[in-house]
């Protein structure tokens, strides 16, 4: 929660600060959107497969959340967007490091019936600091007469608190008695990465690409003509939904068929993005961005829910670092085909295909029902 409040306090006004300020186009923003989320996926598959190595996954996710609060001054003193860029990847690399070790983490402790629950409320807390992120950038801008570098000082405070409370307040399990340290990337483990792993990676890049990153949500609240002081409010409203109804959806997750929610979720981010590409109405805006987190809150935990499920105990990291890695790729072509369509056909088309692209993934998943993904 801490580091999402960090994070979001940035990341809620970064598109407003690289558009005004650096004077950067909506494919640049795009793509080190892109760019970043992709990197943090990527490197996931190696700090996941070190964790599984070692036995051991609090110190790693200690180093990606020191690394993540260190980089935050980058964007306070950025003057091009290759900084921007630079501070961005750093700062994903950090979320990479931690992501992977931190899931498993969560899947050792939780009893195995009530997992989906667990990384509901996992979720639901995370989503919270992502509300409350850019509530505080909104209080700031306002206080400060839109001083964006005032506001992204102010979030290394966030940061640096995530770290203290990781080191002091979090114990680990001890390892398995029958550890060994093995290659956890070696061909016979991953071997043991049975085909329902594979088709959860598979169904998880599809729900990526048909979702670009959100920084096209705050590029929409724009267009509807809300003071950029106030345009952070926009991801207050979807990480409020997500929040709310993260643990729900996760408690349904432990009882309901995976894939049936999956569709559902589907269907609610084509509801999304056809009600963002109608109008730029701020009260048509925010129904599009209901949406938007309701989705969110359907699936995300879920997703981590169904890979803790077809994975092995001691192969967990490796697992959601691979499903991270194809996800990652994933975000990046979605997130530069987005900015590209934004720049040449405007924001209506961009949110139009992103709804086609969603309703070949529902009918992907349709097909592919009657194999092995795992239900409750």
């Amino acid at each position: 929660m801490l580091m999402d409040i960090s994070s979001e306090m940035i990341h809620s006004l970064l598109p407003l600060f690289m558009v005004t300020a650096l004077g950067a186009s909506a494919l640049a923003v795009g793509l080190v959107e892109g760019l970043a989320e992709s990197t943090a996926l990527i490197v996931k598959v190696f700090s996941g497969s070190l964790s599984d190595y070692l036995g051991k996954r609090k110190g790693l996710a200690i180093f990606g959340y020191a690394m993540g609060a260190l980089t935050k001054p980058l964007f306070a003193i950025a003057s091009t967007t290759g900084i921007v860029l630079t501070a961005r990847l750093l700062d994903r690399v950090g979320k990479g490091i931690r992501g992977a070790p931190r899931d498993a983490l969560v899947a050792d402790i939780a009893p195995a019936h009530l997992r989906g629950a667990a990384f509901g409320l996992r979720q639901s807390i995370d989503t919270i600091g992502a509300f409350l992120g850019p509530l505080l950038a909104v209080g700031l801008m306002l206080l400060w007469a839109n001083d964006f570098r005032a506001v992204f000082w102010v979030a290394v405070i966030p940061g640096l608190m995530a770290v203290a409370l990781l080191w002091f307040g979090v114990q680990e399990p001890e390892p398995r008695q029958d550890h060994k340290r093995t290659n956890p990337i070696h061909r016979r483990n991953l071997a043991r990465l049975g085909a329902p792993y594979w088709r959860v990676v598979g169904v998880g890049a599809v729900f990526t690409l048909a979702r670009f990153s959100e920084a096209f949500l705050v590029l929409r609240a724009q267009q509807a003509g809300i003071p950029i002081a106030l345009v952070p409010l926009v991801m207050v409203a979807m990480n409020l939904v997500y929040a709310v109804s993260a643990y729900p959806f996760g408690k349904l997750s432990d009882r309901m068929s995976h894939t049936r929610l999956l569709a559902l979720g589907l269907v609610v981010l084509i509801a999304a993005d056809l009600v963002l590409a109608a109008n730029n109405h701020w009260g048509i805006l925010l129904a599009g961005v209901a949406l938007w987190g309701v989705h969110m809150g359907m699936t995300q935990g879920l997703l981590a829910t169904m890979v803790a499920d077809t994975a092995p105990a001691d192969l967990r990291g490796t697992a959601y670092g691979f499903f991270n890695l194809v996800s990652g790729l994933a975000m990046l072509l979605a997130s530069v085909l987005a900015g590209l369509l934004w720049d040449r056909l405007g924001a209506s088309f961009t949110f139009y295909a992103g709804a086609a692209f969603c309703a070949v993934a529902l009918v992907g998943l349709g097909w592919s029902a009657n194999t092995a993904i795992p239900k409750r």
